[in-house]
C-alpha cells in the first residue's frame, strides 16, 4: 500500500488500485476489462434480485397459503426497501470504503434470498422481501465505484457499460424467474439466486480494489448533506429534475400498458404487455453506445438528444387511436423502444454529469439522482391510472410527451448556465 500512496499512480479520483491494475489503468480502454465485466456483473444480479418474486406471484401465493393481498405486499416491501436503503444507506459510499460495503450488502442480500427461499410463512417471506431489497442497494455502489476507477476521458463509456449489466439484470430476471418457478418451483429461483450473488461476492473480494474515503462526516451529517448537495450545484437540481420527468412518462406507461393492451382494440392478455419489456434490450445496448457519445461530444449533447426522441416518441403514440389493430401495435414497439432508449441515454449522460460534479461525494450525488427518479416514476404511476381512466391512451400519451418535452427544455438552457 506504501508504493502506491507514494507513486499515486494508482489514484484514480481516491481509489486505492493495487499495483497489478496500475498497467491496466492507463491503458485506451481505462480498466481491464475483466473489471469492468465483474462490475457490470455485480449491478446485474443484485437488481435482478428486486424483480425475481413479480412473476412468480400466482405459484408463490397459492403455495404458501397467503391471500393476494399479502402476497401483493412482496413487491412492495422490496421496491421500499430499495428506496429506504438509496436514501439511507447509499451515501455511505463516501464515508467508508466501497468495496467493504458492497461485500458487505452481497452477504447481506445472500442471507435475505435464501430466507426468502425457506421461508414458512408470509410474515418471513415479507421480512425477507424487505432485506433484498435493502441489499440490492449494492448496485448503487458499484456504478459510483465504477465512475471512480475510470479515467476522466472514459467514465461515460464505463459507466454505460456497467449499466448494461444494470438494465439487462431488470430485463432478463422476470423472463428466468418465470421459467424457473414453473420447472423447478418458486423456491429454487430464491436459492439460485443467493448463489449467483455468493459467487459475485466472491468475485468482488478477489478482483475489486479498495477506495479511499473521501469523507468524514458522521452518519447524521453525511444525510442533512445530500440537502447541501442539492443547493450548492445547479447541475445536480437540472439532471435530477429532467431524469424525474423523464420517468414520469416511463412509468406512466409501463404502468398502464397491460390494461390498454387487455382492451379494445388489441384484447392481448398479460403475457403480450410481458413482451414488450423486451424493449427494454434497447437501453441496454444503448447504455454503452450513449456513454461513448458523452465522452466524445459531451453529456449534455446525449441529454438533449435523448429527452428529444423520448419525446417524439411518446407524441407518436397519439396516432394509436386512429391507425387498424395491427399497424398500431406495431408503432407501439417502435415507439416502445424509441422512449426506452431515449430515458435510458439520457441516464447514462446525466450519470456523468453528476459524477464529475465532486469526486468526494458520488454516492451522495447518485443517491439525489436516483431517490429523484423514484419519485418521478412514484408520481407518473399514479398520474398514469388517472389519465388511462378519465382518457384512455390520449391521456397517458399527453402526459408522457408534456414530461419529457419538459425534460427536453431544461437540457436546452445553454451549457455555461449549468455550472455548479
Amino acid at each position: 500500500m506504501s508504493n502506491i500512496q507514494n507513486t499515486n499512480t494508482a489514484d484514480l479520483a481516491g481509489a486505492a488500485i493495487p499495483p497489478q491494475l496500475q498497467a491496466a489503468a492507463g491503458a485506451v480502454s481505462g480498466l481491464p476489462a475483466s473489471l469492468v465485466l465483474l462490475l457490470a456483473s455485480a449491478t446485474g444480479f443484485a437488481v435482478a434480485a428486486l424483480y425475481y418474486s413479480q412473476p412468480m406471484l400466482g405459484i408463490l401465493g397459492a403455495d404458501i397459503g397467503a391471500s393476494d393481498r399479502m402476497i401483493g405486499l412482496v413487491p412492495t416491501l422490496t421496491q421500499l426497501g430499495y428506496a429506504l436503503g438509496i436514501l439511507l444507506l447509499a451515501p455511505l459510499g463516501d464515508r467508508f470504503d466501497r468495496r467493504s460495503i458492497i461485500l458487505i450488502k452481497s452477504a447481506m442480500l445472500v442471507l435475505a434470498l435464501l430466507l426468502a427461499g425457506t421461508a414458512p410463512s408470509i410474515g418471513l417471506l415479507l421480512l425477507a422481501s424487505l432485506g433484498i431489497g435493502l441489499a440490492a442497494t449494492m448496485a448503487q455502489d458499484v456504478v459510483p465505484a465504477a465512475a471512480t476507477l475510470a479515467p476522466d476521458a472514459h467514465r461515460g463509456k464505463v459507466v454505460g457499460t456497467v449499466m448494461t449489466g444494470l438494465l439487462l439484470g431488470i430485463l432478463l430476471s422476470r423472463v428466468v424467474s418465470g421459467f424457473v418457478a414453473e420447472h423447478f418451483g418458486w423456491r429454487s429461483m430464491f436459492i439460485a439466486a443467493a448463489v449467483n450473488v455468493a459467487l459475485i461476492g466472491v468475485a468482488v473480494w478477489r478482483g475489486l480494489p479498495r477506495f479511499r474515503p473521501t469523507t468524514d462526516l458522521p452518519y447524521a451529517a453525511l444525510l442533512g448533506s445530500l440537502a447541501s448537495l442539492w443547493k450548492r450545484h445547479r447541475a445536480l437540481r437540472r439532471a435530477t429534475l429532467a431524469q424525474a420527468l423523464l420517468s414520469v412518462g416511463f412509468s406512466a406507461f409501463w404502468s398502464t400498458l397491460a390494461v390498454m393492451l387487455h382492451a379494445a382494440p388489441f384484447y392481448l392478455g398479460s403475457a403480450a404487455a410481458g413482451a414488450f419489456g423486451l424493449a427494454g434490450a434497447a437501453g441496454a445496448l444503448a447504455a454503452p453506445l450513449a456513454g461513448r457519445f458523452a465522452d466524445r461530444r459531451g453529456p449534455q449533447v446525449v441529454t438533449r438528444l435523448g429527452a428529444g426522441i423520448a419525446a417524439m416518441s411518446f407524441a407518436a403514440m397519439a396516432l394509436l387511436p386512429l391507425m387498424p389493430p395491427q399497424a398500431a401495435l406495431w408503432l407501439l414497439v417502435l415507439c416502445a423502444v424509441g422512449f426506452d432508449l431515449g430515458i435510458q441515454a439520457s441516464l447514462i449522460a446525466h450519470q456523468t454529469i453528476v459524477y464529475g460534479i465532486d469526486p468526494g461525494a458520488r454516492s451522495r450525488v447518485n443517491a439525489v439522482l436516483v431517490v429523484g427518479m423514484f419519485i418521478g416514476m412514484a408520481i407518473g404511476s399514479a398520474l398514469g391510472s388517472v389519465m388511462q381512466s378519465q382518457w384512455g391512451w390520449t391521456g397517458v400519451t399527453a402526459l408522457a410527451t408534456i414530461t419529457a418535452i419538459g425534460a427536453l427544455l431544461i437540457r436546452m438552457r445553454p451549457d455555461h448556465l449549468t455550472a455548479s
